[in-house]
């Protein structure tokens, strides 16, 4: 009797996992049913979250992993698309991208042409070289400094406002903000002196001050908190509602968190949700 009591529970549970793969798989464009892949827009220079193992160039990181549990969880593979900053929206908008994850900020701009799935909280943080401790201590020493800043971006809007609030208005010099083409070039332009002190996410800093000791020292706590998300095209509500189930299904079955605690990042955290950004 117990032997036919877990054949029927087996078969039970079968039945349903099969229900719930084949409701899964009707949430999904046909297109991408037909494809048999989501196509993730990525760009692989920002660690932890994408980048390329040094040894293998494979892709690694925190948005490739979780790209490829999404798509798991949506019956299809992930296949990676390396895109150029500039030209993410333009791929959702035309289809050559389904969705992107590229550390994107959703913000209210953005969501004017495409709808986001916020999964992570991240912010600005300023930084320096410890060869500048010396003479900028504290974060109140920013004030009169030249900070750089990716200009693909919104930070370099953000800490011109934190400039006003926080320096101007308090008497002390305005920061003159430098825009840069990414985070790498923000930290070459810190070492060569061209600027004097520079912002990357939070989530990014604790990578790189395991990677060169002894060279940053962190300002403060991050400026603002910011929501990162997977943006989808507008004209794909199916799509953008599917990944926002995966996404909560992941998170419910514990993928989520664990990959966020394999790359450091438990501290960025939060329950998936539509368009948060301000």
């Amino acid at each position: 009797m117990k032997l036919k009591n877990k054949t029927l529970l087996g078969l039970v549970a079968g039945a349903m996992l099969a229900t719930s793969f084949q409701a899964v798989a009707a949430d999904l464009p046909e297109r991408i049913k037909k494809a048999g892949k989501l196509v993730i827009a990525s760009q692989a220079n920002y660690p932890p979250i994408a980048y390329k193992d040094p040894a293998s160039g494979e892709l690694i990181g925190l948005d490739i992993e979780l790209g490829a549990a999404i798509a798991k969880e949506l019956g299809v593979k992930a296949e990676y698309q390396e895109t150029a900053f500039a030209q993410v929206f333009s791929s959702l908008a035309t289809g050559r991208a389904d969705i992107a994850m590229v550390a994107i900020s959703d913000t209210a701009e953005r969501q004017k042409v495409a709808d986001f799935i916020d999964y992570m909280k991240t912010g600005p943080q300023f930084f320096t070289l410890q060869a500048n401790a010396a003479r900028i201590k504290s974060i109140a020493d920013v004030c009169g400094t030249k900070v750089g800043a990716s200009r693909n971006t919104n930070w370099p809007g953000q800490i011109a406002g934190w400039s006003n609030d926080n320096c101007v208005a308090k008497g002390r010099a305005a920061i003159t903000v430098i825009g840069t083409e990414g985070s790498v070039d923000a930290r070459t332009q810190l070492k060569t002196g061209r600027i004097d002190v520079a912002v990357q996410g939070s989530e990014t800093l604790p990578y790189f001050l395991s990677m060169e000791a002894n060279t940053y020292v962190l300002l403060g706590q991050p400026l603002f908190a910011q929501e990162t998300g997977i943006p989808v095209s507008k004209s794909e509500p199916a799509l953008r509602d599917a990944v926002l189930g995966a996404l909560k299904r992941l998170q419910a079955n514990g993928t989520y968190d664990k990959l966020l605690a394999k790359y450091k990042l438990q501290g960025s955290a939060m329950p998936a949700a539509l368009n948060q950004g301000k």
